[in-house]
């Protein structure tokens, strides 16, 4: 049965690590992993979770978009275990929105991504997947991938400026 992980917090080391390739995807420990974050991201209201954000330093991101608390207008979308990813193309077009990140609460920063990107990688059963995303499916998609990288979206924001917390983000919503 899946259980629910802690959540690393800025400031752990791991969080500004690479993440390593995943060799053997069949392997126990990654499928455990797998059904874990499935229920972590759930539990934690997010739209997306990528394995260092639980203190395990692999390239494995799950994407949930779905309505809840913290992105009441995100669409829909069957949760997808994207393993070892790579962007192939990315649209030139950069637009800027409101993200937050599980590993950083209380803070929403505006960030430039790409608006629409395509990548390659495998799935929970090893299969390679080729998927188009755009808006807020390929914003989540480039968060969770930052993390690959050590990067936190914090990191992306363009002036400080473009820093809110929490409560003044809800606020935005409601206007």
């Amino acid at each position: 049965m899946a259980e629910l992980l802690d959540i690393i917090e800025l400031g752990h080391p791991i969080l500004r690590q690479k993440a390593q390739d995943i060799d053997n995807i069949q392997d126990d420990r990654i499928q455990t992993l797998i059904d874990n974050l499935l229920v972590t991201v759930k539990h934690a209201n997010g739209v997306g979770i990528a394995a260092p954000q639980v203190a395990e330093s692999y390239q494995l991101m799950i994407i949930a978009s779905r309505p809840n608390l913290r992105y009441p207008t995100a669409p829909s979308m069957e949760p997808t275990p994207i393993i070892n990813p790579r962007i192939l193309s990315h649209s030139t077009e950069m637009v800027k929105g409101w993200e937050g990140c599980l590993s950083v609460p209380g803070i929403r920063g505006n960030v430039p991504r790409y608006q629409a990107i395509e990548i390659e990688f495998l799935d929970r059963f090893g299969k390679t997947q080729k998927m188009e995303m755009t808006d807020f499916v390929a914003r989540i998609f480039q968060h969770e991938f930052d993390h690959f990288n050590g990067t936190v979206f914090v990191d992306r924001v363009e002036s400080t400026a473009d820093l809110i917390t929490e409560k003044e983000y809800q606020k935005l919503l409601t206007k």
